[in-house]
């Protein structure tokens, strides 16, 4: 952002008269006997200017030191910056890439959405406003694998989401294995605060080991972990559906990670999820911005130099 121009030393400008002073101080007179005598012819070469010429050059050497006197008044103009620093906090995403997650149960603007369709779009933007933060990506199905290390680049990690494709990791349902290796990647950061987020529609179909676990041991090692169970329909209330989520389970891994449980059955819980996750984790580039000068010196100064370049020039032909 722009503001207003002001000058950094106004005081500068009171050079500005100081060639026509200069100009009216009396001139020297010439000694009654020179000490050397030299014939006229010697500085023909060296006769003033016509009358025209010697007031253009004068009137560039004016515009000249009008420029230079400017340059050292200082002008500048009030900015703003957002001041974006590094938060200290490291954010994993375990996204569920499993064969249910193309289910189209999701509405948006009267059309049908799959799940993958919808996360992709709420949880791309949710990284993309994480600046100051470490975001990394981490996908599951039969296994899983990181799409995207942890890194301050938080479009990179949004263009991750985006592209994200259902099949490159299998179509079961590994969470254990998504959680374990976010928390395994996460557990060696430097980071002061660590955060797990799992966002999955099903059951765990292919892990070696129960989920809770792992987040439990997460916790352990100071990783929060928050669960996002995604679907209209769940094993509690249908047992019988094929593709309902375990949102008890889910519960149970963010119970035991020491973080939050969000159920989403629509575009709108998924809105509302992204606002409340933004809370429990807030993003600290939420500031003041970063109030300063910018400089406009070179300008004059430039513009002052080129008048003196240009004179020089012309009085050499």
């Amino acid at each position: 952002m722009i503001g207003s121009v002001s000058l950094a030393f106004p005081l500068a400008l009171l050079l500005l008269p100081l060639p026509l002073l200069v100009r009216l101080l009396p001139t020297a007179r010439a000694p009654g006997d020179a000490g050397l005598t030299v014939a006229p012819a010697t500085f023909a070469a060296a006769l003033p200017a016509r009358h025209g010429e010697d007031r253009a050059g004068q009137a560039v050497l004016l515009a000249a030191w009008s420029a230079l006197v400017l340059a050292l008044a200082g002008p500048q103009v009030a900015a703003t910056r957002d001041l974006v620093t590094a938060s200290g906090r490291e954010i994993l995403l375990a996204l569920d890439l499993s064969g249910s997650m193309l289910k189209e149960d999701f509405v948006l603007d009267g059309a049908p959405l799959s799940r993958l369709e919808a996360v992709k779009r709420v949880a791309a933007r949710f990284v993309a406003a994480r600046q100051g933060d470490r975001i990394g990506l981490v996908i599951f199905g039969d296994r899983a694998s990181v799409a995207q290390p942890p890194t301050f680049d938080v479009a990179s990690v949004a263009r991750a989401i985006e592209v994200a494709q259902i099949g490159i990791s299998g179509r079961s349902t590994a969470i254990s294995d998504g959680l374990g290796l976010a928390s395994r990647r996460i557990m060696g950061s430097d980071a002061t605060t660590k955060v797990v987020v799992l966002l999955s529609d099903g059951v765990d179909t292919s892990g070696k080991v129960l989920a809770s676990d792992v987040a439990r041991l997460a916790a352990g090692h100071g990783v929060r972990v928050h669960t996002i169970a995604l679907g209209p329909e769940d094993l509690e209330h249908q047992p019988a559906s094929r593709d309902a989520v375990d949102a008890v389970a889910l519960r149970e891994i963010a119970e035991a990670g020491g973080g939050t449980s969000f159920r989403v059955r629509s575009m709108a819980d998924l809105e509302a999820m992204a606002a409340t996750l933004d809370e429990l984790e807030p993003n600290p580039m939420k500031r003041p911005p970063l109030r300063y000068w910018r400089p406009l010196w070179m300008w004059p100064g430039g513009a002052a130099l080129a008048l003196v370049v240009l004179l020089a020039a012309w009085r050499r032909r």
